[in-house]
């Protein structure tokens, strides 16, 4: 990281962040409008077109400031974690609800009512949050009821202030979950938003790619011979590559290898990604 990554601050030649006024140079500055992702996850994109590529995605009732909003194209700064690019207008809504829940399993469904066996309205991803205005019950399933009249299995949320516990727990619960560059999802993940998701899961908010968290979360850790001092939680850095410790010998990590998320021997893995990229650059513990 530098001291301004155009991943984490909104500067360009033409335009830039008011905060960042007499930090950097731009012919205009501009303050960050309020703004939150309407859609179930938006593509954060490197430049304001369909085929640019994707660094990374926000999740519905993300909260975004919008610094240009120009021919279908809204430049962005997510507010959770500074992440910096180009969603699709059509993606963003307005804040004029108070979030109260947080969908809490790796993916849910969203019925236009409060019966499951409804054609579904849309698809949520874990971490996606809502505002929650009333409940039902039809055959003995509890829902619970956005201000639109949609409905949400009332056990796959949680209200916003619980967190879980263990953030090896929540990633765990993602195995088989496709790969996804630049994914942040139940329906696709990387490697580094694996582990933003599932921290974010405790109340812990990282940064997103993986040469930002070896780089901020935790503290460096130095395993020992043989990697012996590893635990549960510690993450194992390669580079352009993070995996979490399941146990002193199993790692969990959204691979390239399986195109899933997926447990794997850590000496294993040592030795198939050294073959083509090196060992471990590093180790943290969170």
């Amino acid at each position: 990281m530098t001291a301004h990554d155009a991943r984490l601050h909104a500067f360009r030649s033409d335009l830039a962040d008011a905060r960042l006024k007499g930090e950097v140079t731009a012919e205009r500055f501009v303050a960050g409008q309020p703004a939150r992702i309407s859609a179930s996850v938006a593509d954060i994109r490197k430049a304001p077109r369909a085929d640019a590529g994707i660094n990374t995605q926000a999740l519905f009732g993300d909260d975004v400031l919008v610094f240009e909003n120009a021919e279908g194209w809204a430049w962005i700064q997510a507010e959770r974690d500074g992440y910096v690019g180009y969603v699709a207008a059509t993606e963003l809504g307005g804040r004029d609800q108070t979030p109260t829940h947080i969908v809490s399993v790796p993916r849910t469904f969203l019925y236009p009512g409060p019966d499951l066996r409804f054609p579904i309205a849309g698809q949520l991803s874990m971490g996606s949050t809502v505002t929650v205005t009333g409940t039902a019950e039809t055959r003995g399933t509890h829902y619970a009821v956005l201000p639109s009249g949609e409905a949400i299995i009332a056990g796959h949320l949680r209200p916003t202030g619980e967190v879980a516990a263990d953030y090896v727990a929540v990633a765990e619960t993602f195995l088989g979950t496709p790969y996804l560059w630049g994914g942040v999802s139940g329906f696709g993940i990387d490697c580094s938003g694996l582990v933003q998701l599932a921290m974010r899961m405790t109340g812990k908010n990282v940064l997103r790619d993986s040469d930002m968290q070896a780089a901020s979360i935790g503290e460096p850790l130095e395993p020992g011979p043989d990697y012996a001092g590893l635990r549960r939680g510690d993450l194992v850095f390669w580079k352009g590559h993070v995996a979490v410790m399941a146990d002193p010998e199993t790692m969990i990590h959204a691979n390239g290898h399986t195109m899933l998320v997926s447990r794997e021997g850590l000496r294993d893995a040592i030795a198939r990604i050294g073959y083509l990229y090196g060992g471990p650059t590093g180790f943290r513990r969170p």
